[in-house]
């Protein structure tokens, strides 16, 4: 159910996004999902790849800074609102979301919602309990 999601630190010049995404090419390891934020110092590239294990140690072996923490994905109504209706229940059970990204795909008039909270079993909980549907990590891996 939880998604294994790599966390690189990046230095924030020019050019250093497309060495982590060369080194994830070379090892065959295909990005599902990505979200880059930024502060002057420092860069955060969030990826969610069809082989969380195998991305890392390509990622380390290159001298990366890697972190896998754990998200979840959730289907959500690719209409207008459809974000809107999750952030709501969120909203309505004090859950404080870290951040969020999210994609289409090729389920009709769906897409996913990606999560990251403190408390990522309670939000499982309080998301199930309203009838939200959680994807399975493997299938986002496989996308």
């Amino acid at each position: 159910m939880k998604i294994k999601q790599l966390s690189i630190f990046l230095q924030n010049k020019m050019g250093s996004l497309s060495k982590p995404l060369e080194v994830l090419t070379v090892a065959d390891v295909n990005i599902r999902a990505m979200c880059m934020a930024d502060t002057s110092e420092f860069g955060i590239l969030r990826l969610v790849v069809d082989n969380p294990d195998k991305g890392k140690e390509a990622l380390e072996e290159n001298n990366f800074l890697v972190k896998i923490t754990e998200i979840i994905g959730v289907e959500m109504n690719d209409t207008p609102g459809g974000l809107t209706a999750i952030l709501d229940i969120i909203k309505e059970n004090f859950i404080d979301l870290e951040y969020l990204y999210a994609f289409s795909h090729d389920k009709e008039g769906k897409a996913i919602l990606l999560l990251h909270a403190d408390d990522i079993d309670n939000l499982i909980k309080v998301l199930t309990d309203n009838n939200i549907t959680i994807v399975p990590a493997e299938e986002v891996y496989n996308l």
